[in-house]
């Protein structure tokens, strides 16, 4: 699976707390951060991550880009609520982009570590199957008739993702 970390300056000692917690469980992962997390999560772990820039710099619409590519499983993001954040356009993006795509998402400690035990558990497995199954670059979706009216196309076509229970 591909896991990013972000953390906001004030969160960043509690997301080395728990990378170091949870370093034997990421190990097998493919790792990706905003800059300095990504840096001090390396220095305090045996981790290996590959960092993007820091989030005001880019670093957040970058693991967007990952997320709309569908190349990001979760993410771990360690938000400063108390804090305005300069960039914050950029972060509520990359938080919508990952609804859009339905990216689990943690934003606190607690979330995470249900996440992690989740992904330790295998409850991931179903990202593997949207890898397999969906193509990257079309969007499915059921067109109402209002929306399709004048339009050339039938009012019924359905081009809507498979339901899980039909994969």
């Amino acid at each position: 699976m591909n896991v990013a970390f972000v953390a906001h300056d004030h969160k960043k000692e509690e997301m080395i707390a728990f990378t170091i917690a949870y370093q034997s469980l990421f190990k097998p992962h493919t790792l990706f951060a905003t800059g300095t997390t990504g840096r001090l999560i390396m220095e305090n772990t045996d981790l290996d991550i590959m960092t993007f820039k820091s989030g005001p710099l880019g670093g957040d619409q970058q693991i967007g880009a990952m997320v709309s590519q569908n190349e990001l499983d979760l993410l771990v993001f360690f938000r400063d609520p108390l804090v305005a954040q300069p960039h914050e356009p950029d972060i509520t993006a990359l938080l919508r982009l990952c609804d859009v795509y339905g990216i689990p998402v943690a934003t606190n400690m607690a979330t995470a570590e249900l996440l992690v035990h989740s992904l330790e558990r295998g409850d991931f497995h179903w990202r593997d199957i949207i890898h397999q199954r969906r193509p990257a670059n079309v969007a499915h979706f059921k067109r109402s008739s209002a929306a399709t009216a004048g339009l050339g196309k039938p009012a019924d076509e359905d081009l809507s993702l498979p339901r899980a229970d039909s994969i």
